[in-house]
C-alpha cells in the first residue's frame, strides 16, 4: 500500500533522492506502525518531535500501535528553537 510521508526541516537529508520537496510516495506493507516508518529512515527518536498522521497527533507511546492504511499521511517535525 502507498501512503505519503513528509519530513520538515532538518528531517529532510533522511527522505530518499526520488523526493518531491519534502515528500515522497511510499510503499509500506499492510499492518505498517508509524514506528516502523521511522525506523526505515533511521530517524533519531530525539528528532521526531511532532509526528501527525493525517493531520492527528501521534504521542510516542502510540507510534508502535498506530497502524498506517492506504493513503495516510504520515507528517514529521524535529523540534524547533526560535530566537
Amino acid at each position: 500500500m502507498e501512503i505519503t510521508f513528509k519530513l520538515f526541516a532538518t528531517l529532510t537529508d533522511y527522505l530518499p533522492p526520488n523526493r518531491i520537496d519534502n515528500a515522497v510516495r511510499l510503499t509500506v506493507n499492510e499492518g505498517s506502525s508509524v514506528q516502523s516508518v521511522i525506523e526505515q529512515f533511521n530517524l533519531p527518536e530525539k528528532l521526531t518531535h511532532l509526528v501527525l498522521v493525517n493531520g492527528v497527533y501521534v504521542g510516542p507511546a502510540d507510534r508502535a500501535g498506530r497502524m498506517l492504511v492506504a493513503d495516510d499521511v504520515l507528517a514529521i517535525w524535529p523540534p524547533i528553537a526560535g530566537g
